[in-house]
């Protein structure tokens, strides 16, 4: 581990620390079942699972990235369990940040005051088959607003699904590569994180660049929270209040 990732680390740990059971990143959010439905070629991928059509299990987190409080403008976060992408066992995990749309700006994490305002990216490259790039999922054309709060964000799947594109770009073009459907709530597990280094895919992985910091601040997030004890199961933040004019359950 080198000093920066060192850094990292301690930061990420520190931060936990302070946060009880909630991560040093994204600590506010809500957790959400759907589906991966891939219509299979054109284009072939080379990865197997995107390379014929399938549907898949997802289990997601949307969460807002600093936990500033609402209703202050945050980076919003999808993460994504795609489970037996590559086989029993072998499930895909993305980590999604709201971004810009040009090619600059799908590397930066962009703030928002909608979940369903704009796409959300990986941010760093990924190597898809002999493609690398960054991945996206683009909420599909006319998709209603729905207020950066993890429970409006729980209310608007109970009224009715979410529906995404995800997509890939190696250069100034986006290709469709499968359908996400966020379709209700479901119970938060103990413990439970996303990591897509953890389990990365033969075909479909995130790209070297920046791994080791990341790995250090996810490693030190993880160390954070468990020297604390944990928040109850199921506390999730309720939704806003229109008349308080702020986060319920601040300060």
């Amino acid at each position: 581990m080198n000093r920066l990732d060192a850094i990292a680390y301690r930061l990420a740990r520190a931060t936990a620390r302070r946060r009880g059971s909630r991560p040093a990143l994204h600590p506010r959010g809500v957790v959400l079942t759907g589906r991966l439905t891939v219509p299979g070629p054109p284009p072939p991928w080379g990865v197997p699972w995107l390379d014929r059509p399938g549907s898949y299990r997802v289990t997601a987190r949307w969460s807002r990235a600093a936990g500033l409080p609402y209703p202050l403008p945050d980076g919003l976060g999808l993460a994504l369990r795609v489970e037996d992408a590559e086989g029993p066992g072998r499930p895909l995990e993305l980590l999604l940040t709201t971004c810009g749309r040009s090619r600059p700006a799908r590397h930066v994490p962009v703030l928002r005051l909608s979940a369903t305002a704009g796409p959300y990216s990986t941010l760093l490259g990924y190597a898809v088959g002999d493609r690398h790039g960054v991945v996206a999922a683009f909420p599909v054309p006319g998709t209603p607003g729905v207020p950066a709060h993890p429970g409006a964000v729980a209310a608007a799947v109970a009224v009715r699904p979410l529906r995404f594109v995800l997509g890939f770009a190696a250069d100034r073009r986006w290709e469709p590569m499968a359908r996400l459907t966020l379709l209700g709530e479901e119970q938060a597990v103990a413990g439970e994180a996303f990591d897509p280094y953890r389990t990365p895919l033969t075909a479909f992985r995130p790209s070297g660049r920046l791994r080791g910091l990341r790995v250090a601040a996810y490693a030190g997030s993880r160390e954070g929270r468990a020297g604390r004890r944990p928040r109850p199961i199921g506390t999730r933040d309720r939704a806003p209040d229109r008349d308080a004019g702020g986060e319920p359950g601040a300060g």
